[in-house]
């Protein structure tokens, strides 16, 4: 009897950790709240622009990249507010910035901390695509990825109904697990998910850059353009990203659904 309520009680809890994506309808476990994982990703993000000066506000690439991301903000959080959910992003702390680094790369923090190399806007050309790509790395906040990746490693570590103990008894594992969770390596802070997750962020990116007034089928000329860039690849079994054909051939099924949110600006 007691086996039994102990098993129907933590499947409750998991149950109860399963958070539900208000744009792709997806469940996913989610265990470190808010007031855990964002104060950590303030304070690496602030440690990356000590040590990554970021282009001043004046500079025109900055103007576009804070334009771009102001615009998925806003449309962000209205749909949210659409849906009764504004307390879920409450805790964000937007920032948008622009670091000089010929790396084709941008990245989200989770809480809405973002950062452009100035690598990725002669990729990008047009604002269009580069809202694709800042919406795509929005969504991995949004949707909470590095705090899912973070909830298992913490789950392996401690266990589910540990967690919260864990997290206050050994903050240097936490913050290792956190690390590892959102990819902080090097000097470059590169973000990185899993295949599903990437998936996961094409589709609400699409929605995002629609939502926001910008073109989503710019996403698969841009995609186009990187896959004939060159360059040796891993094979997609070996990568935390899907090739650039299957990436492609997704963007391509998603378009539908993100066409229905597009009204141009």
């Amino acid at each position: 009897m007691k086996k039994t309520l102990l098993t129907t009680a933590m499947v409750a809890g998991l149950f109860l950790s399963c958070q539900k994506n208000l744009v792709t309808g997806k469940r996913s476990f989610n265990i470190v709240p808010d007031s855990e994982m964002l104060p950590m990703s303030f304070s690496e993000y602030d440690k990356f622009l000590a040590e990554h000066p970021p282009l001043p506000v004046n500079d025109s690439r900055v103007i576009l990249v804070k334009r771009v991301g102001e615009r998925i903000q806003k449309a962000v959080e209205d749909f949210y507010a659409s849906k009764n959910a504004s307390k879920e992003l409450a805790s964000f702390s937007w920032a948008f910035n622009v670091v000089d680094d010929q790396t084709v790369n941008a990245w989200c923090m989770p809480g809405g901390k973002v950062v452009v190399y100035t690598g990725l806007l002669p990729v990008t050309q047009d604002e269009q695509s580069l809202a694709v790509v800042m919406g795509h790395e929005i969504a991995h906040a949004i949707a909470k990825h590095g705090a899912q990746r973070m909830s298992a490693g913490m789950a392996l570590q401690f266990g589910t109904s540990a967690i919260s103990a864990g997290m206050s008894k050994n903050p240097t594992l936490t913050k290792q697990i956190f690390s590892q969770s959102v990819g902080m390596v090097g000097g470059l802070g590169m973000l990185k998910y899993s295949r599903k997750h990437e998936t996961e962020a094409d589709e609400m990116g699409l929605i995002f850059a629609a939502m926001a007034g910008y073109d989503p089928e710019a996403a698969v000329a841009f995609w186009q353009r990187m896959a004939s860039s060159g360059g040796q690849k891993p094979p997609e079994i070996l990568s935390t990203h899907p090739s650039d054909e299957t990436r492609i051939n997704n963007l391509k099924a998603f378009m539908p659904q993100a066409k229905k949110y597009f009204k141009a600006q």
